[in-house]
């Protein structure tokens, strides 16, 4: 049998192009229907509570399929593994669009991110079958690149499909999505997985796995770092729309567009980043960006506490811009710096990494949404203290590592 990249080398773009379909799944499911939040709440009679519930819902979902896709597809290969997550996509987006009760929407949400975990899981591991380690990094990060996309343009097409056709329309428009890519990976994908690990499955090993990297300092000072940044991240993704639309007074649409303008940010970063690392080494890149997510969050919550309901979208979305861009650089940085330590075990960092950091985000979301008063303070306080939180872990390992260089070194 050939070799899969051999199989696939005349089809690159195309398998390119549905890589990058599959590592959307995630960000277009959470975004697209972020302007529907505060319909569904009042669709439902229900509070911005319990409309928010539905993204940490999704989020708890995504972690959860972070541990369970990378085993269950190195024990019987991408390809099966990847449809099958998929066809869970579409039942659970079926489900979200036809919802009854807030209840059941919620409870959907969580079975349509285990369908769309598996996209984001399998796309890289087919990228790591398929590729050398150099190549396979530069289309990581053009995946990398291309999964801000989906944030950027998700809320701008949500907030018009809102206006028009309602949200139950955002989660029909999901399901086409997912049938389009099961379609696309039917006739393109084929398995790359050439040589199955049977006991990819055992707990042992995989609480084995788990346990080395908990006890090393720099990975949990990293996943530390990692969490904080993105649950200031997620804090404004998950309830911006009930400030911005119901606070500040904007339109679903209008919404949509400053959603993006924060995307935006965070794309910069993100596409900044790499030639940063290689410039500045990932420490300084990591510390850098500490500190704007630190700045910016802190002086959103400055002018949240002054100005009360009277904030404009300005004085939300400008710091919001720059703390994004600032995760552009502190999550590359901190991911390979967690990481890179384990080149064996690379698949099981990621995901032990992208766990803390989904169920902190989600837990974090979920409280945040419990205390909305009417103002932006709430959000606007918690992304300070997530920003704040982020400088601080990354000061403290960095003044730990430095002692015990000092050590060994006999100073």
């Amino acid at each position: 049998m050939s070799h899969p990249s051999r199989i696939l080398r005349s089809e690159s773009f195309v398998v390119g192009v549905v890589l990058t379909g599959l590592v959307a799944f995630g960000p277009l499911s959470t975004d697209l229907y972020l302007p529907s939040l505060p319909g569904i709440a009042r669709a439902f009679m229900t509070d911005a509570a319990a409309a928010q519930l539905t993204l940490s819902a999704f989020l708890f979902g995504f972690a959860l399929g972070q541990i369970l896709y990378g085993p269950l597809s190195d024990r019987f290969g991408r390809r099966p593994v990847l449809l099958a997550g998929i066809v869970v996509y579409l039942v659970g987006t079926a489900a979200c669009a036809l919802a009854p009760s807030i209840e059941a929407l919620t409870a959907a949400r969580f079975a349509q991110a285990l369908g769309a975990c598996s996209g984001v899981v399998l796309a890289r591991a087919i990228v790591r079958d398929l590729y050398a380690p150099e190549r396979a990094a530069s289309v990581l990060a053009y995946l990398a690149s291309a999964m801000a996309i989906g944030p950027m343009i998700g809320p701008v097409i949500g907030g018009q499909v809102e206006i028009r056709l309602g949200w139950r329309a955002n989660f029909a428009l999901l399901a086409v999505f997912g049938a389009v890519m099961l379609a696309a990976v039917l006739a393109t994908l084929r398995e790359t997985n050439t040589r199955k690990d049977p006991a990819a499955l055992a707990p042992a090993r995989m609480a084995a796995n788990f346990a080395e990297m908990l006890s090393a300092r720099r990975f949990v000072g990293c996943a530390l770092t990692a969490t904080f940044c993105y649950g200031g991240l997620f804090t404004f993704i998950s309830v911006s729309s009930f400030v911005l639309i119901d606070v500040v007074g904007l339109s679903p649409d209008t919404y949509g567009l400053s959603f993006a303008v924060m995307v935006a940010g965070y794309m910069v970063g993100s596409l900044s980043a790499g030639r940063l690392v290689q410039r500045l080494g990932v420490d300084r890149v990591m510390r850098s960006g500490g500190v704007l997510v630190a700045a910016s969050g802190a002086i959103m919550a400055a002018l949240a506490i002054m100005e009360g309901k009277s904030i404009g979208v300005t004085e939300i979305v400008l710091p919001m811009m720059a703390y994004g861009a600032g995760v552009g650089w502190v999550l590359p940085a901190s991911t390979a710096a967690a990481v890179g330590p384990y080149p064996e075990k690379a698949g099981a960092a990621s995901s032990l990494l992208g766990l803390i950091q989904m169920l902190a985000a989600a837990a974090l979301g979920a409280a945040v949404g419990h205390m909305l008063d009417g103002t932006a303070r709430p959000m606007a306080i918690a992304i300070a203290v997530c920003g704040i939180g982020t400088l601080s872990v990354i000061l403290t390992l960095s003044r730990l590592e430095r002692g015990l260089l000092k050590v060994s070194s006999g100073g």
